[in-house]
């Protein structure tokens, strides 16, 4: 059984340009704290084989997902769920004064940069 505290720095930044805290990691999958500044837009990408879940904590911002066949955009605020099947390109931005700030859980573990394909998005990138 492991316990964890959420790291008072980033641990590093993801292939799309949001600030990670590593949180846990297990065998079946592990878990984020994501933090994305006032005004950025991150890259469009698309993951080879990890699925991930999102839960928003605070901040607002969008998120793009198309999978090929469906497209749509999606506000993101403190509440709001959303997954990001394998497969699926994506793009997030934070629209707010604040920063977005979202718990990010991925299955299987997250297994290096080399996951993340960079594709076109719908947003101008800022990073």
């Amino acid at each position: 059984m492991k316990q964890t505290v959420l790291p008072s720095f980033p641990d590093a930044k993801s292939p799309a340009g949001a600030e990670i805290r590593f949180i846990m990691d297990g065998p079946t999958g592990n878990m984020i704290h994501s933090t994305v500044a006032p005004g950025q837009v991150n890259r469009a990408t698309r993951h080879k084989t990890v699925h991930e879940f999102w839960h928003v904590l605070e901040g607002k911002g969008q998120i793009w997902r198309s999978d090929g066949v469906k497209e749509t955009t999606v506000d993101l605020e403190a509440g709001v769920s959303i997954d990001i099947p394998a497969g699926t390109a994506f793009q997030y931005r934070c629209d707010g004064d604040a920063s977005l700030k979202f718990i990010c859980i991925s299955m299987p573990p997250w297994p290096g940069d080399d996951e993340a394909e960079y594709v076109k998005g719908i947003w101008l990138p800022t990073i």
